[in-house]
């Protein structure tokens, strides 16, 4: 508009130049006038320009200023939770040396892919194939042996006829029938004044807590049997779906570079069955795509013997009959949905990460030791999120808290509404269970006055994270 105008101003000078030289000498001196004229004119709308634009520069960096005034340090005080061991710095600084673990800040989920990489690697060998018969094995890696804690260690306890218990990086690791955890470690995240977690990385002071929980002897189930006849052709190749896009991207690079150093030790130790193993890595992306079905496609194409992943339940949900029909192994490092427990997986479906009846009791009981009365759960619609609610709800309520629960749309543009109605509800406490989005709600939730310094946030394993603040800062 600015550049609109000042053209118009020159248009008419140019104009009166014209016509001064059309009227002769005698109107030589008028015209000069008015041609000075309409030069003042034109320095005095130039000047009025300059200031306008400075008062709109102006204008944007105290909107600039206010808006980071109001998001700084305003996600200090969440906790959140997330299946977790305390990493040692050997295996933290060597994850860093990986292709995908360059700068990593968050590792979660690195200890779980890891392990889950040795356990398959470590099954094959006892079972003497990579076809699916390895698959009868490896709940027994994990329990009913001698204690063993890398894959070198290991081995050789099996090339000395004898039976592995390995425990590895997130240990003690007890499988149940069913392929799943019996026991789990959480880390208690805590944000700090920078939006950042408290977490002794960049200088920051250390917060984190871990909380160790066991299922009850009641949720132990037999051994689910092994369907499939697939052979081995003697060199085990991994295969992974890992999110590189989509709604949990921030988990894979950690996961990536956790796989990256498991097939490094699995080969400087000698390989599986005389051979190097193999890796072929690839990406889940999320629910929105078909990322993960044409991941797999290519993969069950190049004869994997196993895939790591998808960190999303929803993504293995979307994929694991046609995985488990081929007589392939899939081994998640993150699924946690309640709904994979009892899931028809013909006994090739294996997870280290601990089911949502294990993180939604933890979560739920830093709300009850925080003294809430209400509580409000905030979750996304899918596999993940609902289940991880119920438990939450059940928890909850059982302590005799009030609960609400909504659950909302992720792919929404706008989660003003969601927000508007936590803040009439007015709960003492707010689980949010999200994915990536979860930086966008807590924007949402500061600019309507009830961000987590004046509700109490928690938040869990879909999200909490550097990335969310890093993502938060960025309005993202």
């Amino acid at each position: 508009m600015h550049k609109t105008r000042v053209r118009r101003v020159g248009a008419l000078v140019i104009g009166l130049s014209m016509l001064a030289a059309a009227c002769g000498s005698d109107e030589e001196e008028a015209a000069s006038d008015t041609t000075e004229a309409a030069a003042e004119t034109t320095a005095a709308a130039e000047t009025t320009v300059a200031e306008a634009a400075d008062t709109t520069v102006a204008a944007t960096e105290d909107t600039e200023a206010a808006v980071e005034a109001d998001t700084a340090g305003a996600l200090e005080g969440i906790k959140g939770t997330t299946p977790l061991v305390e990493l040692t710095s050997d295996f933290t600084d060597r994850i860093l040396t990986t292709p995908s673990g360059q700068g990593l800040t968050d590792f979660n989920y690195a200890g779980e892919t890891y392990d889950a990489m040795i356990i398959i690697a470590l099954a094959a060998e006892k079972a003497g194939t990579d076809g699916v018969d390895l698959a009868k094995e490896i709940n027994g890696i994990t329990k009913d042996g001698e204690k063993c804690t890398d894959f070198v260690s290991c081995l050789e306890i099996i090339k000395a006829g004898g039976d592995p218990d390995y425990d590895g990086i997130t240990g003690p690791i007890t499988m149940n029938g069913n392929g799943e955890p019996l026991e789990a470690s959480y880390g208690v995240l805590v944000m700090g004044a920078e939006n950042r977690l408290l977490d002794g990385q960049d200088g920051r002071a250390n917060e984190t807590s871990y909380v160790k929980i066991s299922s009850p002897a009641s949720a132990e189930v037999p051994e689910v049997a092994v369907e499939g006849t697939r052979a081995g052709d003697g060199v085990l190749k991994f295969g992974s779906i890992l999110p590189q896009t989509g709604s949990l991207a921030f988990l894979g690079p950690p996961e990536f570079a956790a796989a990256e150093l498991a097939v490094a030790d699995i080969n400087a130790a000698g390989g599986v069955l005389g051979n190097p193993v193999e890796y072929s890595p690839g990406d889940s992306g999320d629910t929105s795509t078909d990322t993960a079905s044409q991941t797999v496609d290519r993969l069950l194409g190049e004869n994997v013997d196993a895939i790591i992943g998808a960190a999303s339940s929803s993504v293995s949900l979307t994929v694991i009959d046609k995985i488990t029909a081929a007589g392939v192994v899939q081994f998640s490092p993150a699924n946690t949905s309640n709904a994979l427990s009892d899931y028809a997986d013909k006994g090739l479906y294996f997870r280290t990460a601990p089911p949502d009846t294990l993180q939604g009791a933890v979560v739920s009981q830093l709300v009850i030791d925080d003294g809430a009365t209400s509580a409000y759960i905030l979750a996304l619609d899918d596999a993940y999120g609902t289940s991880l609610a119920a438990v939450a709800e059940e928890t909850l309520g059982a302590a005799g808290i009030e609960v609400t629960v909504k659950i909302y749309d992720p792919k929404a543009t706008s989660f003003d509404a969601e927000v508007g109605e936590v803040k009439a509800a007015d709960p003492d406490a707010l689980i949010l269970i999200s994915f990536d989005e979860a930086s966008r709600i807590l924007r949402t939730l500061v600019e309507n006055g009830i961000g987590p310094k004046d509700l109490p946030t928690y938040g869990v394993d879909g999200w909490i994270s550097n990335t969310a603040g890093e993502n938060f800062d960025g309005g993202k």
